[in-house]
């Protein structure tokens, strides 16, 4: 897996049912590295820390492969890299493989695998519709967030390196698809 982008947002104000709503979910690509702070990506704006930010959602990655299928479903889109709010765009990362309490080195930080992204009405927002929240829980292209082990800067090219696996432990797409059992 290696980072082919790295992005960070600004307070973005969007309007949901005639209500003006701040987001953090519009991120750019950035030319410079992004540091990784212990609860957050400096920088980077976080509205509702309720869901996003904090200890174990301290930075998003999600799959540059997953794009082709959304850009499929939404050809009209403007599409570019942090889309779905991710910080890290990162090329071969697999929920299916990748596991909860998995530790890398990325960059000069160290993060440790925590949870998949569940999808809010933000993202509804950025893609026109509401129906993507269903079709993002539909599948397990979900993204990982991960927590913080030691901070340090990550930018493009940078690779995960891993230096601990939890053969034991659930994947991200396994833990996903529990959580939509739940809600379900």
């Amino acid at each position: 897996m290696n980072v082919v982008s790295v992005n960070i947002g600004a307070l973005t104000t969007i309007l949901w049912k005639g209500k003006e709503v701040k987001t953090g979910l519009y991120k750019k690509s950035v030319k410079t590295p992004i540091f990784l702070a212990k609860e957050t990506v400096e920088g980077d704006v976080v509205v509702d820390r309720r869901y996003h930010g904090g200890v174990d959602q301290a930075v998003y990655a999600y799959s540059k492969n997953h794009y082709n299928y959304w850009k499929e479903l939404y050809p009209n889109l403007d599409w570019e890299y942090g889309m779905f709010g991710e910080n890290l765009t990162v090329e071969g990362l697999d929920e299916a493989q990748i596991r909860v309490g998995d530790v890398y080195k990325l960059g000069t930080a160290i993060i440790e695998v925590t949870k998949p992204r569940e999808p809010c009405m933000k993202l509804g927002v950025r893609f026109g519709t509401q129906k993507v929240l269903k079709q993002f829980w539909n599948n397990t292209k979900c993204g990982v967030y991960f927590k913080i082990i030691q901070p340090g800067k990550v930018a493009v090219g940078d690779q995960f390196k891993i230096i601990k696996t939890t053969k034991t432990a659930l994947t991200i797409a396994a833990l996903y698809d529990l959580k939509k059992s739940k809600k379900g």
